[in-house]
């Protein structure tokens, strides 16, 4: 029965995830929707901006913000607080913990409140950090100092909104958080379709105030279930609230650098001629990029993450649970890395092919594309391998690598763009150098710290995935080649689409038969939950990967 079937579907959505694989496919489902909406986000921006330096200005306007919510609550919320609220869930001190957070909002809402009044005030100032090549004019930087206290608002609202899903999260509700981030952006298209007309560029950061409101308020129905009521506490001596501290400033201060790391990209920007138009086309193939990041990388990190926070102490199962997550991931990560960069150009036009998009924009946008997905698996494996120290309560290490990584990007897009007078694409070189760069040491310190990973069967697996995905970018490219020159007039959407499609499904049909023939257990794993997808309630809750089985349901 149809009815049945939605009450059911509804059900495994809204209840607690009880292992890492729905978990993690519950997150990804949220997330596509989000993206989805953020793509649909940018092309509006395009269509009506075009790749414009008016455009440039309000992407830049945003950085400081973004900066400020990273600092303040990103690294006490991703890498502290679950942790620390779920030994309290576990010892069943539910109270404590409810104490502990509201001690812990109001902290952080205080310090944003007072350092955002400071940026509020002398925007003008601060945003010269972002401007040594003086690329823009001082209209322009006005103009930027306006927006950004704007979206000063929502970010204010966006950090008790960010706080709710971390809160859910920890008990192992993933969807209502989801949802709501995909909502965020659907506020904010909202924002820029509406009222586009009567303030110009100052509508997509009134869409930030919407969507950020929004977020708050699709969760607050579930986050009233899981008991949770807001007590004004500004206490240090709150228990568990120095514990989160002393857990988080290593990861607040990689977050710092790591954010540094972005302002200065935006500088480097300022010393190209038209900073503006050069940051949007940086922004959209970043966009571009980082979504398989977010989509596979984040997700399945953050769906192992409360796993491999209570296998510290039992370091042969957190192992087996990491590396079967990293390969996870690659298998997924892979293939959309070599869509995109052999697909670059037609993907481009899809997505963003307004017709305020010019094509030169649009051929830079993909050679900018192109130089970051080469990387794009290891910054969704970044994102895994560095929620495995701090699952240890190791913090320092990935602030040292980050750090330092931080600093080989920052000098070799510096040595690109000023020594070598190369584009913004050079940017997008540097960022991946330094990605691939913090992946690799990053993997050599876990390994030790965990005593070892078995090193040949892994090996083993990855020259498997590699090498099917060399085959599938051959399998991409020729397709594409043939019918754009023999079969397709791609001047048509209709045609590009068809080309692009037939293209992915022929390199997608590959990788996947050759990951089936080397025997890959990640391709196995899968196609069997496709032959019986009818049953996928049951094979998503036959996992051994278990989340929590201790906690009662709210």
């Amino acid at each position: 029965m149809p009815t049945d079937f939605v009450k059911k579907s509804l059900s495994i959505l809204f209840k607690q995830q009880t292992n890492i694989l729905s978990a993690a496919f519950i997150i990804m489902g949220t997330v596509l929707v989000s993206q989805l909406l953020g793509l649909v986000r940018q092309r509006l921006l395009i269509a009506i901006f075009g790749a414009s330096n008016t455009l440039g200005v309000y992407l830049a306007s945003t950085k400081l913000p973004d900066f400020m919510f990273q600092l303040i609550i990103a690294g006490a919320l991703s890498t502290a607080f679950i942790p620390v609220f779920s030994d309290f869930l576990v010892k069943d001190k539910k109270h404590e913990g409810h104490k502990m957070a509201s001690s812990l909002l109001t902290i952080g809402i205080s310090l944003f409140l007072i350092i955002g009044a400071v940026l509020f005030i002398f925007a003008p100032f601060f945003l010269q950090i972002i401007n040594p090549g003086s690329g823009y004019s001082p209209d322009q930087m006005m103009l930027m100092a306006n927006l950004m206290r704007v979206i000063l608002i929502g970010q204010l609202l966006f950090i008790v909104g960010t706080f709710f899903s971390v809160l859910l999260q920890s008990y192992n509700h993933f969807f209502i958080p989801g949802i709501a981030a995909a909502a965020y952006n659907f506020g904010m298209i909202i924002g820029i379709l509406f009222l586009h007309s009567y303030v110009g560029i100052f509508a997509p950061a009134l869409g930030v105030v919407i969507g950020a409101f929004i977020f708050i308020l699709m969760q607050v129905p579930m986050v009233n279930k899981v008991g949770f009521s807001y007590t004004p506490i500004f206490s240090l001596k709150t228990p568990g609230v120095m514990t989160v501290l002393n857990l988080m400033w290593p990861r607040t201060l990689s977050i710092a650098i790591f954010q540094v790391g972005t302002l200065v990209t935006v500088g480097l920007i300022s010393y190209l001629s038209s900073p503006g138009r050069n940051y949007v086309i940086f922004d959209l193939a970043q966009t571009l990029a980082f979504a398989p990041v977010v989509l596979f990388g984040q997700t399945i990190a953050q769906a192992a993450f409360p796993v491999l926070s209570r296998e510290k102490d039992k370091l042969e199962n957190f192992k087996v649970t990491f590396i079967t997550s990293f390969k996870q991931m690659l298998y997924l990560v892979l293939p959309v890395s070599a869509i995109i960069l052999v697909l670059r150009i037609p993907i481009v036009r899809i997505v963003f092919g307004a017709p305020n998009l010019d094509w030169d924009a649009t051929v830079l946008t993909g050679r900018t594309l192109a130089l970051f997905s080469i990387s794009i698996f290891s910054q969704a494996l970044i994102a895994l391998v560095s929620r495995g120290f701090y699952a240890l309560h190791n913090t320092k290490i990935p602030l040292i690598v980050g750090g330092v990584a931080t600093i080989f990007m920052i000098g070799s897009a510096y040595l690109f763009v000023a020594y070598y007078g190369m584009g913004i694409e050079s940017i997008a070189l540097a960022y991946s150098l330094g990605s691939l760069f913090n992946l690799v040491v990053l993997m050599i310190f876990l390994d030790r710290r965990v005593g070892g990973f078995e090193k040949i069967p892994l090996i083993i697996s990855l020259s498997k995935f590699f090498a099917s995905t060399v085959l599938t970018g051959v399998a991409l490219y020729i397709p594409i080649k043939l019918l754009d020159q023999l079969v397709f007039d791609t001047t048509r959407t209709v045609n590009l689409l068809l080309l692009t499609g037939i293209s992915s499904v022929a390199g997608l049909s590959l990788y996947l038969f050759l990951t089936w023939f080397f025997n890959v257990k990640e391709a196995l794993m899968f196609i069997t939950m496709f032959k019986k997808i009818g049953n996928w309630k049951d094979i998503l809750g036959k996992r051994e990967d278990v989340l929590d089985t201790t906690r009662t349901n709210p």
